[in-house]
């Protein structure tokens, strides 16, 4: 596995609508839940989080002051050259570099050949977000 771009952020600053790397899956947090200190120590967090690539819900419980991953996620736009079945053939607008990408089943209606859409670059995979 390679290195992606990816921080280290404390447990007990995170909050719903954050991304957090999670089995080596980036997810987005839906719900945390801190428990109070026990008689021992530390607070509990306990997160719920969805995958941003496969859409698995995942829960994870960890001590307030711990520190996780969370992926560097870079936001570009792109112009569709063409469209094969499911997948786009597209143009990043900065580099000029093509490249296939799949499309996103709530965009299926809207992506068509020369329209700019946004795409986030995720730990090394590029994901289709919305038309521009």
């Amino acid at each position: 596995m390679t290195e992606y771009e990816k921080k280290l952020v404390s447990v007990g600053t995170l909050k719903k609508g954050d991304t957090i790397i999670i089995d080596g899956a980036p997810c987005k947090i839906t719900d945390t839940a801190t428990s109070r200190p026990g008689k021992h120590g530390h607070a509990k967090v306990n997160m719920m989080a969805v995958g941003l690539l496969d859409g698995k819900k995942r829960n994870i419980v960890m001590p307030g002051h711990d520190r996780v991953e969370a992926p560097i996620i870079e936001k570009k736009s792109a112009q569709i050259l063409s469209i094969t079945g499911e997948i786009a053939h597209v143009m990043d607008m900065e580099t000029y570099e093509t490249f296939d990408m799949e499309i996103a089943e709530e965009l299926k209606g809207q992506v068509k050949e020369g329209v700019e859409v946004l795409y986030w670059l995720i730990m090394g995979v590029k994901v289709m977000k919305q038309v521009k």
